[in-house]
């Protein structure tokens, strides 16, 4: 199974200053509440991960873990297939997930990745940070929707 993103998380609420309120009421058309359903559209360039020459995918064991985690686990897959951001694989590699608590009470699903970063090929060029990216938009114009909300989904 491939996962594409986290399940949604609880917002914080933080005071904010009245200006950003005013512009959050004004472009609340720019903040949905949730992000769109499905993957995004397929584009001319599709991403891929090459791994290095003849090595074995790697297929870990799940964790260990109790019979209330196994249901979380489940539950936010589910979730996740249903708003159709992660869809099933016949990939014979497979990573294990596990649940982290967060301090705001909730359980986050993470998947262990280090198997599968041994054997890819590192690139020079890393994706850009999503500072910069909204840095190099400062002095823009025109704008168009961009779902602040899961970064890098698609701009």
């Amino acid at each position: 199974m491939m996962l594409h993103a986290p399940s949604q998380t609880p917002q914080i609420e933080t005071p904010l200053h009245p200006l950003a309120k005013q512009l959050l009421l004004k472009f609340s058309h720019v903040f949905p509440e949730d992000i769109p359903h499905g993957l995004p559209p397929k584009r001319i360039i599709q991403h891929h991960i090459d791994r290095i020459f003849e090595t074995i995918l790697p297929n870990k064991p799940a964790y260990r873990m109790n019979p209330k985690d196994a249901l979380e686990i489940q539950r936010q897959v589910e979730e996740l297939i249903s708003k159709g951001l992660v869809y099933k694989s016949l990939s014979p590699c497979a990573v294990p997930a596990l649940l982290v608590p967060k301090k705001e009470g909730f359980m986050m699903m993470c998947v262990d990745s280090r198997a599968i970063n041994k054997i890819t090929i590192k690139y020079r060029h890393p994706i850009p940070r999503l500072e910069d990216m909204l840095d190099e938009l400062h002095w823009s114009k025109y704008i168009f929707k961009i779902d602040l909300r899961s970064r890098y989904y698609q701009i």
